[in-house]
């Protein structure tokens, strides 16, 4: 049996994990400020699967004293809570320096000071990335695509460009987390997560954007998209995040210190609304057209994981496709009343048209 503690356990992600956990048997401690939209519309969830089996400790990772508090008897950290939208980072620099950089110094200070230290899994973002310069970027019909070099996906060698003020907080932190594996032998592991999808995701217009979307059209409202739409990303449904995640932890000894990208892999791209459009509209009744703005700071035209090396050392491979993930959070949010408007999730898959790659993908 492990015992865990989840930092932004009551967030999308972290709801997802501390279900798996406590279905496996594990102790389960869920850490979290319940600052954002629909963060007690997930412990609502968690209790009604689980009862009072977890505890919820109310706090703000700035807080050092109580995330010391909470994590006195872990065995493993997810450490989940951030801030984690671009425009809010622009917005408030510090306020986002404070929970995604300073934040995280707390988490790994208090693993450091236990004996023995937990494990404590980290989750970054392909933001660390940049915006890519110097890649080869073409651009077809309804997508951007990587020149032959990075046919593969962007590779975890690739040279870090923190670009917006959440990529340096979150760069920031993720380089404290994989230097303290080397300075003071902590456990730890980073997944640099690409589009992460799922049941339980409250998405918006800075994060989450799978789920806004998919949301804003079941509740017909207005679709507006932030550059041209042909923006390619691979995609993760949650559950296969939380299998590589409960792998990692399990093969502790090959993964400590070690930095991962994680996502779909080029098998699971897809464009965020000149390919999506299409799926949605084989999955529900009606798409409107969307409304374009301005690209937003640091959006990268395409980023595809080159997901080889958790492949590699976790066996590991998503096995849930783009189609069947956004069913699974459609009939979700149907069954749980999270969405207003009737849905018409259908069984056909979508007839999508392009090249080979993006067919093979859905």
């Amino acid at each position: 049996m492990m015992r865990a503690l989840v930092t932004g356990g009551l967030g999308f992600i972290g709801c997802n994990l501390a279900d798996r956990l406590l279905r496996d048997g594990h102790e389960v401690v869920i850490y979290d400020n319940a600052s954002r939209a629909g963060n007690m519309k997930n412990l609502e969830w968690l209790r009604s699967q689980h009862g009072e089996v977890f505890q919820w400790i109310k706090g703000d990772t700035r807080d050092a004293a109580l995330v010391a508090s909470a994590m006195r008897s872990a065995d493993v950290v997810f450490h989940f809570a951030a801030q984690v939208a671009v425009t809010t980072s622009v917005a408030n620099p510090r306020v986002d320096f404070e929970v995604n950089a300073l934040g995280s110094i707390n988490v790994l200070e208090a693993a450091r000071q236990l004996t023995p230290s937990p494990i404590v899994l980290y989750t970054s973002t392909n933001k660390v990335y940049g915006g890519l310069e110097g890649v080869v970027v073409f651009e077809d019909d309804t997508r951007y695509r990587l020149g032959q070099r990075f046919q593969a996906g962007i590779p975890e060698t690739f040279p870090l460009d923190f670009h917006s003020p959440y990529g340096c907080s979150k760069g920031a932190a993720e380089q404290y987390v994989h230097d303290y594996a080397r300075i003071f032998g902590l456990p730890t592991i980073v997944f640099r997560m690409s589009c992460i999808f799922g049941k339980h995701q409250m998405g918006n217009e800075d994060q989450g954007w799978v789920a806004h979307l998919a949301r804003t059209v079941l509740q017909g409202g207005e679709v507006r998209i932030f550059g041209d739409g042909k923006q390619v990303r691979d995609l993760l449904y949650v559950d296969d995040l939380v299998e590589a995640m409960l792998k990692a932890v399990d093969r502790i000894g090959r993964t400590a210190g070690q930095v991962y990208n994680i996502g779909g892999g080029p098998a699971n791209t897809i464009s965020v609304w000149a390919e999506l459009q299409d799926v949605l509209t084989n999955l529900v009744n009606d798409v409107p057209k969307a409304r374009y703005g301005p690209w937003r700071p640091g959006d990268q035209r395409i980023y595809i994981s080159d997901i080889r090396k958790v492949q590699e050392q976790l066996d590991w491979a998503p096995k849930i496709t783009i189609v069947e993930g956004l069913r699974r959070m459609i009939e979700d949010w149907e069954a749980t009343s999270a969405v207003s408007a009737p849905l018409a999730v259908t069984g056909a898959t979508p007839a999508l048209v392009g090249s080979k790659p993006r067919d093979a993908a859905l």
